[in-house]
Protein backbone atom coordinates (compact mmCIF):
# COMPACT_ATOMS: atom_id res chain seq x y z
CA UNK A 1 0.00 0.00 0.00
CA UNK A 2 1.38 3.05 -1.06
CA UNK A 3 1.84 5.88 1.76
CA UNK A 4 0.34 8.67 -0.43
CA UNK A 5 -2.44 6.11 -1.43
CA UNK A 6 -3.32 6.23 2.59
CA UNK A 7 -3.35 9.84 2.98
CA UNK A 8 -6.07 9.89 0.82
CA UNK A 9 -9.29 9.05 3.20
CA UNK A 10 -7.26 8.15 6.81
CA UNK A 11 -9.77 6.46 8.33
CA UNK A 12 -11.41 4.80 5.95
CA UNK A 13 -8.31 3.31 4.80
CA UNK A 14 -7.64 2.42 8.61
CA UNK A 15 -10.94 0.48 8.77
CA UNK A 16 -10.11 -1.49 5.94
CA UNK A 17 -6.78 -2.58 6.96
CA UNK A 18 -8.56 -3.45 10.60
CA UNK A 19 -11.13 -5.01 8.56
CA UNK A 20 -8.42 -7.67 6.54
CA UNK A 21 -6.85 -7.63 9.64
CA UNK A 22 -9.02 -10.30 10.72
CA UNK A 23 -8.90 -12.38 8.19
CA UNK A 24 -5.43 -12.41 8.56
CA UNK A 25 -4.12 -10.30 5.96
CA UNK A 26 -1.08 -7.86 7.09
CA UNK A 27 -0.26 -4.32 5.26
CA UNK A 28 3.15 -2.67 4.54
CA UNK A 29 2.75 0.94 3.98
CA UNK A 30 5.61 1.21 0.71
CA UNK A 31 7.70 4.37 -0.58
CA UNK A 32 7.83 5.68 3.65
CA UNK A 33 9.48 9.04 3.81
CA UNK A 34 8.56 10.03 0.35
CA UNK A 35 5.06 11.46 0.99
CA UNK A 36 3.73 13.50 4.35
CA UNK A 37 4.73 11.20 6.83
CA UNK A 38 4.06 11.99 10.17
CA UNK A 39 3.69 10.38 13.90
CA UNK A 40 -0.05 10.62 13.38
CA UNK A 41 -0.33 8.00 10.51
CA UNK A 42 1.49 5.60 12.23
CA UNK A 43 -0.62 6.02 15.19
CA UNK A 44 -3.67 5.68 13.00
CA UNK A 45 -2.97 2.98 10.48
CA UNK A 46 -2.37 -0.45 11.54
CA UNK A 47 0.48 -1.48 9.20
CA UNK A 48 2.94 -4.46 9.78
CA UNK A 49 5.53 -3.44 7.97
CA UNK A 50 6.82 0.25 6.38
CA UNK A 51 9.02 -0.24 3.88
CA UNK A 52 11.76 2.59 3.37
CA UNK A 53 11.92 3.96 -0.02
CA UNK A 54 15.06 3.06 -2.10
CA UNK A 55 15.41 6.96 -3.09
CA UNK A 56 16.92 7.41 0.89
CA UNK A 57 18.90 4.17 0.53
CA UNK A 58 20.90 4.30 -2.92
CA UNK A 59 22.60 7.20 -1.96
CA UNK A 60 22.95 6.60 1.88
CA UNK A 61 27.26 5.95 2.05
CA UNK A 62 27.92 9.12 0.58
CA UNK A 63 25.01 11.64 1.27
CA UNK A 64 25.09 12.17 5.48
CA UNK A 65 20.93 13.36 4.87
CA UNK A 66 20.06 10.23 3.25
CA UNK A 67 21.69 8.42 6.65
CA UNK A 68 20.23 11.00 8.94
CA UNK A 69 16.40 10.12 7.34
CA UNK A 70 17.29 6.17 7.33
CA UNK A 71 18.09 6.36 10.97
CA UNK A 72 15.45 8.78 12.00
CA UNK A 73 12.70 6.38 9.86
CA UNK A 74 14.23 3.33 11.90
CA UNK A 75 13.83 4.76 14.80
CA UNK A 76 10.03 5.51 14.30
CA UNK A 77 9.42 2.18 13.56
CA UNK A 78 11.23 0.72 16.73
CA UNK A 79 9.22 3.30 18.78
CA UNK A 80 5.84 2.43 17.14
CA UNK A 81 6.84 -1.48 17.16
CA UNK A 82 6.57 -1.86 13.67
CA UNK A 83 8.97 -3.99 11.29
CA UNK A 84 10.94 -2.00 8.80
CA UNK A 85 12.61 -3.38 5.16
CA UNK A 86 14.67 -1.38 3.19
CA UNK A 87 14.64 -0.65 -0.86
CA UNK A 88 17.18 -0.56 -3.49
CA UNK A 89 20.24 -2.65 -1.41
CA UNK A 90 22.04 -3.11 -4.35
CA UNK A 91 25.42 -3.65 -2.56
CA UNK A 92 26.81 -5.56 0.43
CA UNK A 93 28.27 -2.86 1.67
CA UNK A 94 24.49 -1.12 1.77
CA UNK A 95 23.48 -4.03 3.58
CA UNK A 96 26.20 -3.78 6.10
CA UNK A 97 25.12 -0.39 7.32
CA UNK A 98 21.48 -1.17 7.30
CA UNK A 99 22.44 -3.98 9.67
CA UNK A 100 24.72 -1.15 11.59
CA UNK A 101 21.87 0.94 11.54
CA UNK A 102 19.40 -1.60 13.03
CA UNK A 103 17.58 -2.49 9.85
CA UNK A 104 17.74 -6.43 9.50
CA UNK A 105 15.39 -6.63 6.22
CA UNK A 106 16.01 -5.55 2.75
CA UNK A 107 14.84 -6.08 -0.58
CA UNK A 108 17.30 -5.16 -4.14
CA UNK A 109 19.68 -6.49 -6.83
CA UNK A 110 22.52 -7.06 -3.95
CA UNK A 111 20.27 -9.93 -2.40
CA UNK A 112 18.66 -11.26 -5.71
CA UNK A 113 17.12 -9.88 -9.19
CA UNK A 114 14.18 -10.93 -10.49
CA UNK A 115 13.12 -14.19 -11.25
CA UNK A 116 10.41 -16.47 -12.62
CA UNK A 117 8.65 -18.01 -9.79
CA UNK A 118 9.84 -21.58 -10.81
CA UNK A 119 13.48 -20.58 -9.58
CA UNK A 120 12.30 -19.31 -6.41
CA UNK A 121 12.25 -22.49 -4.62
CA UNK A 122 15.86 -23.32 -5.92
CA UNK A 123 16.97 -19.93 -4.61
CA UNK A 124 15.64 -20.29 -1.27
CA UNK A 125 17.41 -23.36 -1.29
CA UNK A 126 20.87 -22.30 -1.96
CA UNK A 127 21.25 -18.34 -1.15
CA UNK A 128 23.34 -17.58 1.47
CA UNK A 129 24.05 -14.13 2.87
CA UNK A 130 27.34 -12.35 2.25
CA UNK A 131 30.02 -13.42 5.39
CA UNK A 132 30.25 -9.90 6.29
CA UNK A 133 26.32 -9.10 7.19
CA UNK A 134 27.00 -12.53 9.42
CA UNK A 135 26.77 -11.58 13.34
CA UNK A 136 26.52 -7.76 12.90
CA UNK A 137 24.75 -6.04 15.52
CA UNK A 138 23.77 -2.57 15.18
CA UNK A 139 26.05 -0.07 16.76
CA UNK A 140 25.17 1.44 20.05
CA UNK A 141 24.23 5.49 19.92
CA UNK A 142 27.74 6.36 21.04
CA UNK A 143 29.10 4.22 17.68
CA UNK A 144 26.74 6.60 15.64
CA UNK A 145 28.70 9.25 14.90
CA UNK A 146 31.34 7.11 13.64
CA UNK A 147 28.97 5.84 10.89
CA UNK A 148 27.96 9.48 10.43
CA UNK A 149 31.50 10.50 9.75
CA UNK A 150 32.59 8.10 8.18
CA UNK A 151 29.74 8.66 5.01
CA UNK A 152 30.58 12.27 5.45
CA UNK A 153 34.34 11.54 4.23
CA UNK A 154 32.92 10.02 1.31
CA UNK A 155 30.62 12.96 0.93
CA UNK A 156 34.04 14.91 0.89
CA UNK A 157 35.78 12.71 -1.31
CA UNK A 158 32.80 12.90 -3.56
CA UNK A 159 32.82 16.58 -3.88
CA UNK A 160 36.70 16.46 -4.68
CA UNK A 161 35.70 14.51 -7.60
CA UNK A 162 33.34 16.46 -8.75
CA UNK A 163 35.51 19.40 -8.54
CA UNK A 164 38.35 17.71 -10.44
CA UNK A 165 35.65 16.46 -13.22
CA UNK A 166 34.38 20.04 -13.71
CA UNK A 167 31.16 18.95 -12.40
CA UNK A 168 31.04 21.53 -9.75
CA UNK A 169 32.78 24.21 -7.41
CA UNK A 170 34.70 23.00 -4.50
CA UNK A 171 33.69 25.17 -1.33
CA UNK A 172 34.36 21.88 1.30
CA UNK A 173 37.01 22.95 4.08
CA UNK A 174 40.47 21.29 2.70
CA UNK A 175 42.03 21.73 5.98
CA UNK A 176 42.07 18.61 7.97
CA UNK A 177 41.38 20.27 11.31
CA UNK A 178 38.65 22.17 9.83
CA UNK A 179 36.58 19.24 7.50
CA UNK A 180 33.86 17.53 9.45
CA UNK A 181 35.91 14.78 9.73
CA UNK A 182 38.53 16.18 11.37
CA UNK A 183 36.76 17.85 13.88
CA UNK A 184 35.13 14.68 14.77
CA UNK A 185 38.83 13.17 14.98
CA UNK A 186 39.96 15.55 17.35
CA UNK A 187 37.39 15.99 19.86
CA UNK A 188 34.31 13.43 20.33
CA UNK A 189 36.25 10.36 19.26
CA UNK A 190 39.73 11.19 21.38
CA UNK A 191 38.13 9.85 24.65
CA UNK A 192 36.18 6.93 23.30
CA UNK A 193 38.45 5.74 20.16
CA UNK A 194 42.28 6.98 21.05
CA UNK A 195 43.43 3.45 22.90
CA UNK A 196 42.16 1.45 20.12
CA UNK A 197 45.17 0.50 17.59
CA UNK A 198 43.43 1.62 14.67
CA UNK A 199 42.90 5.15 15.89
CA UNK A 200 46.15 6.53 14.73
CA UNK A 201 46.15 4.97 11.35
CA UNK A 202 42.99 6.60 11.20
CA UNK A 203 44.78 9.99 12.15
CA UNK A 204 47.49 9.67 9.82
CA UNK A 205 45.73 8.40 6.68
CA UNK A 206 43.24 11.64 6.97
CA UNK A 207 46.30 13.77 6.59
CA UNK A 208 47.61 11.96 4.05
CA UNK A 209 44.11 12.19 1.94
CA UNK A 210 43.75 16.02 2.66
CA UNK A 211 47.47 16.63 1.69
CA UNK A 212 46.75 14.13 -1.50
CA UNK A 213 43.27 15.99 -2.44
CA UNK A 214 44.80 19.13 -2.22
CA UNK A 215 47.57 18.04 -4.70
CA UNK A 216 45.37 17.19 -7.44
CA UNK A 217 43.29 20.13 -6.73
CA UNK A 218 46.54 22.33 -7.59
CA UNK A 219 47.14 20.04 -10.89
CA UNK A 220 43.51 21.01 -11.37
CA UNK A 221 43.49 24.73 -10.97
CA UNK A 222 46.80 24.65 -13.12
CA UNK A 223 45.09 23.24 -15.75
CA UNK A 224 46.76 19.80 -15.64
CA UNK A 225 43.35 18.04 -15.83
CA UNK A 226 44.56 14.88 -16.91
CA UNK A 227 47.13 14.53 -14.24
CA UNK A 228 44.25 15.41 -11.91
CA UNK A 229 41.89 12.67 -13.40
CA UNK A 230 44.74 10.25 -13.05
CA UNK A 231 45.27 10.83 -9.81
CA UNK A 232 41.25 9.46 -8.49
CA UNK A 233 42.33 6.05 -8.15
CA UNK A 234 44.81 6.78 -5.47
CA UNK A 235 42.58 9.00 -3.89
CA UNK A 236 39.84 6.20 -3.84
CA UNK A 237 42.15 3.47 -2.66
CA UNK A 238 42.90 5.58 0.12
CA UNK A 239 39.08 6.58 0.87
CA UNK A 240 38.48 2.51 1.20
CA UNK A 241 41.64 1.79 3.51
CA UNK A 242 40.53 4.62 5.81
CA UNK A 243 36.75 3.31 5.95
CA UNK A 244 38.19 0.09 6.37
CA UNK A 245 40.32 1.27 9.57
CA UNK A 246 37.03 3.20 11.01
CA UNK A 247 35.28 -0.33 10.67
CA UNK A 248 38.13 -1.94 13.27
CA UNK A 249 37.12 1.26 15.53
CA UNK A 250 33.57 -0.52 15.93
CA UNK A 251 33.27 -2.74 19.59
CA UNK A 252 33.64 -6.57 18.13
CA UNK A 253 34.63 -5.55 14.85
CA UNK A 254 37.75 -7.15 14.79
CA UNK A 255 36.41 -10.63 15.82
CA UNK A 256 33.80 -10.76 13.64
CA UNK A 257 35.65 -9.03 10.37
CA UNK A 258 38.68 -9.71 8.35
CA UNK A 259 40.61 -6.56 9.42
Amino acid sequence: MLETSALDDLVHVSQVIKACLAFGVRFALDDFGTGYSSLAYLKRLPVALLKIDQSFVRDMLSDPDDLAILEGIIGLAAAFRRQIIAEGVETVVHGEMLLRLGCELAQGFGIAHPMPASDLPDWITSWRPDSSWNNKPAVSRDDLALLFTGVEHQAWIVAIERRIKGERDFSEPADPNNCNFGLWLNAESVDRYSAHPAFPVVVNLHQEIHHFAASLLELHDSGQHQQALMGLDKLHQQRDALLKQLKRLLPSAESSEDT
